[in-house]
């Protein structure tokens, strides 16, 4: 199974969270205001985030 085709997970998160000094997690990419309002998003909104992440390189697990 290649990267590509592995589902994605329920969210960016990667259990690295840290914003000193900025309002993006150094860990997932999100915004404060993103990490918040997470569950309370629809499948759009959701979607839109993650590709903003992608395109930024995150989130940045560790494989």
């Amino acid at each position: 199974m290649t990267k590509e085709t592995q589902p994605r997970p329920d969210t960016p998160c990667v259990a690295v969270c840290s914003t000193t000094f900025d309002d993006i997690c150094r860990g997932c990419g999100r915004s404060v205001e993103e990490v918040a309002q997470w569950v309370f998003m629809d499948e759009v909104q959701k979607e839109q985030v993650w590709q903003r992440i992608l395109a930024q390189g995150y989130p940045r697990r560790n494989t």
